[in-house]
């Protein structure tokens, strides 16, 4: 499909929020429980998602999962994946394990983000994989069930130094930032 004035308009979330960070650097963006994040400050954990996933080794188009509540991590997510020219498979924390390995190998997950609360399930998927994801951990203080399984925290994965940050990875609003299953339809 050729692009005309009447299919394209130059937007994506990541723009969204370097506006708000722009324009309302101290409202908050993001309120989960006792934790409060600014505009600013969500800009800037999102810049430290971006890069970790780089120095992690990943590339553009690479697929990161998420297995995760409605949590500042899943929300950061959303942001910091596509500006890393990546793309973001957030899993439905609801499925099962069988199914869960399907997606990892399905979509290629090169790496998991799981909160602690979901980590039997995810274990259990990660052994029947084909595909062994690079596993990092939310440790979500609000949870008291679960291990951690991952290498890493989520918090120091994205405590990063961003102050040499440069957007240069998603250069096209047709480039593919998601990938989504919904239930019931990810069968073999």
């Amino acid at each position: 499909m050729q692009r005309s004035s009447a299919n394209y308009q130059d937007l994506n979330p990541v723009k969204f929020l370097i506006r708000a960070s722009a324009v309302f650097p101290e409202k908050t963006s993001v309120i989960y429980n006792e934790q409060r994040f600014s505009w600013k400050e969500t800009f800037s954990r999102c810049k430290g998602l971006a890069l970790a996933l780089k120095e992690a080794g990943l590339s553009k188009g690479d697929v990161v999962g998420f297995m995760a509540a409605n949590t500042p991590e899943l929300y950061e997510a959303h942001f910091g994946v596509p500006m890393a020219g990546m793309v973001l498979n957030a899993i439905n924390c609801r499925l099962d394990a069988r199914t869960i390995a399907y997606i990892i190998d399905h979509s290629k997950i090169k790496l998991l983000v799981t909160d602690k609360e979901f980590s039997m399930t995810v274990s259990k998927a990660i052994k029947l994989c084909k595909i062994k994801p690079i596993l990092v951990d939310i440790d979500d203080p609000n949870v008291s069930d679960g291990e951690l399984i991952g290498f890493c925290s989520y918090e120091k994965f994205i405590s990063i130094d961003t102050s040499q940050f440069k957007l240069d990875e998603l250069q096209d609003e047709w480039d593919t930032i998601s990938v989504n299953y919904t239930s019931g339809t990810t069968g073999e």
